[in-house]
């Protein structure tokens, strides 16, 4: 029972804000840009993509990891293993999301001299 407990709050707490950071920051990108138009667009787009599958495997293992805890809590069932993996792979794909482009960016510092 506390097993399921925490795999609840560890959705709640951590996966489900990493999705709403990751969708806010899927197109914003930093680094360096190409000279080539055709080259920068075709790695955008790719970069978009896998962000956007990223998330759409993040939103899959939360809906699993909550839809088992919670139906093994109300039933009173035992948890299956692989639900527990789910679990620890929805929390490093979410860390992952945080730590890669579901950061805030920090807005430019106004110079002395702009003013």
């Amino acid at each position: 029972m506390v097993l399921e407990l925490i795999m609840v709050a560890g959705v709640l707490v951590v996966a489900l804000p990493a999705l709403w950071l990751g969708t806010r920051g899927l197109t914003h990108r930093t680094g360096h840009y190409s000279s080539d138009v055709g080259a920068d667009r075709v790695s955008l787009v790719l970069l978009v993509t896998l962000r956007a599958l990223l998330l759409l495997l993040v939103l899959v293992l939360s809906a699993v990891t909550l839809v088992s805890a919670v139906g093994a809590l109300v039933r009173d069932l035992e948890l299956p293993s692989l639900v527990l993996v789910f679990f620890v792979l929805d929390l490093l794909l979410a860390t992952l999301v945080v730590l890669t482009f579901g950061r805030r960016r920090p807005r430019p510092r106004a110079t002395p001299a702009a003013r």
